[in-house]
């Protein structure tokens, strides 16, 4: 007999929303091929210029919602929208453009000869003329401090330097909305702090799906839990790593104890 999943429901303080959504999830749902939910109703919206970190244990869902803003899972049930668009085939182009996905493995996304080959990738496929493609590349260059970096080949980089470049590729193409997959995973700690302080400075609004809960701690004012497909929490991160019991129900440990 299948088990009904009963998301709980915290005593949290919710983040006010100030009106100006661009991200909006409405009772979006999605199974894979083999009938497994990996998404059940679930229903948020991320205002512009927001930091948002999306925990969960593994199987929980992030990636399969993640991949969803960038229009690459056809949602079965519920509705997308980003930037006042909703995500359909005809608007896909434009949301593409707007959502920058940076993957959890930086060489997914670092295939070309060098780092200023790969950055200028995105912008030189959307059609920009060459003087547009290098203004918008050494741009992203800068932004994430790898300048120097240009000539090198991406595949001798250290993990740091491949996260950074990766940014990067998303950054030349100027999105409105950055989506990240564990962007600390595999990084030393200096490689970790500089990183921090890059999606600090980066005036974007993120979703950050993470198990780096000090990272949380760190950079982000809004959490949402998800656990089996579906939000049991979003809220306060103030509140929310506090609450040890609702954490250590979802698989997370808080890093203030």
């Amino acid at each position: 007999m299948p088990v009904t999943h009963q998301p709980s429901t915290p005593s949290i303080s919710l983040i006010e929303r100030d009106g100006s959504p661009v991200i909006e999830l409405k009772k979006l749902s999605f199974s894979y091929h083999d009938g497994h939910p990996a998404l059940r109703d679930v229903s948020l919206s991320i205002d512009k210029g927001e930091k948002v970190a999306l925990v969960g244990p593994n199987g929980a869902g992030k990636s399969t919602l993640m991949l969803h803003l960038n229009g690459l899972l056809g949602s079965q049930n519920g509705q997308v929208t980003v930037g006042g668009l909703t995500l359909s085939k005809q608007n896909l182009p434009i949301v593409r453009s707007q959502v920058g996905l940076v993957f959890q493995n930086p060489d997914d996304q670092l295939f070309s000869p060098t780092v200023f080959d790969d950055v200028a990738f995105g912008p030189l496929h959307m059609g920009y003329n060459e003087d547009e493609v290098r203004k918008r590349t050494e741009k992203a260059l800068s932004q994430v401090g790898i300048t120097d970096l240009a000539s090198r080949l991406s595949h001798h980089l250290s993990v740091g330097q491949k996260k950074r470049a990766a940014i990067a590729t998303v950054l030349s193409m100027e999105p409105q909305i950055m989506v990240l997959d564990e962007p600390t995973a595999g990084l030393d700690p200096r490689g970790r702090r500089d990183l921090i302080n890059l999606l600090r400075d980066l005036p974007l609004t993120m979703l950050v799906s993470t198990h780096d809960m000090r990272l949380v701690h760190e950079l982000f004012t809004r959490v949402i839990i998800l656990d089996e497909g579906s939000i049991v929490a979003d809220g306060q991160t103030a509140d929310l790593l506090t609450n040890v019991a609702l954490l250590e129900a979802h698989g997370l440990e808080s890093p203030l104890i």
